[in-house]
């Protein structure tokens, strides 16, 4: 090789068979033509797989919200509801993994993407784990306040990643670590509410009780593990390495 002169970097083909590791960020001329668009549900048409198998995930946050909300009014074989909440927020969760899987194996990612996901998160791990809680007993005022916290706090911390995410990957191909717990992790609560069902555990009879009844400060201990976790959604201290 001559000194001197410019050496040229080979391109490594993929092969269709070996997945990227992450999809190429939009180029400015996709976001043009994104903007410049003008075709009849231009918006629905530029959706990839990744896109769709996301809003199923807000599909099943959806439902399980409205089923938490069915546990509440309904007198007859109630049971089934919180079944349903409890089975349409991890199933939220199989496609939150699903479509990150689908766009790197198609090594394709729209414009929507990332805040679709963020959007579809904040239903199925931030509101739907909320409404199961309320619906088994955690109704106070005081209680209320501290669910809403928790979904304030997941609603930070994923406007946080979305915001940090490129300067956290550092030029790799994805977010080395999570600063605060993944908002997913709710499903642990998730599941220890559907022990609470199992086990008589709800309403009245919530683990603790109720502490200061009947002052404007009342509430359940229990939800004190929605207050617990919402700090761990913000905070920056905490660092989680991302598999």
């Amino acid at each position: 090789m001559e000194r001197g002169r410019p050496q040229i970097p080979m391109r490594r083909r993929k092969s269709i068979f070996s997945p990227s590791p992450s999809p190429p960020p939009p180029e400015e001329r996709e976001q043009r033509e994104y903007l410049e668009d003008k075709r009849h549900l231009s918006m629905v048409r530029q959706l990839q797989l990744a896109d769709w198998i996301t809003m199923l995930n807000c599909y099943c946050g959806f439902n399980s919200i409205i089923s938490s909300t069915r546990y509440i009014s309904s007198d007859y074989e109630r049971t089934v509801y919180i079944y349903r909440a409890v089975g349409f927020a991890f199933a939220g969760f199989f496609f939150d993994v699903f479509d990150g899987r689908v766009a790197r194996w198609m090594n394709k990612s729209s414009l929507m993407g990332k805040e679709l996901d963020s959007l579809a998160d904040l239903v199925s791990f931030g509101v739907a784990p909320a409404a199961i809680g309320f619906s088994i007993g955690m109704q106070t005022t005081l209680d209320l306040l501290i669910l809403s916290f928790f979904v304030l706090c997941g609603l930070l911390r994923l406007a946080r990643y979305n915001v940090t995410a490129a300067i956290l990957s550092k030029g790799q191909s994805k977010v080395a670590y999570f600063e605060g717990l993944p908002i997913p992790t709710s499903l642990v609560l998730v599941g220890i509410m559907l022990i609470f069902e199992l086990n008589g555990l709800q309403l009245d009879n919530l683990p603790g009780g109720i502490i200061f009844a009947g002052t404007p400060f009342e509430f359940h201990p229990s939800v004190l593990m929605f207050f617990a976790l919402g700090c761990a959604y913000v905070s920056k201290s905490l660092k989680i390495p991302k598999l």
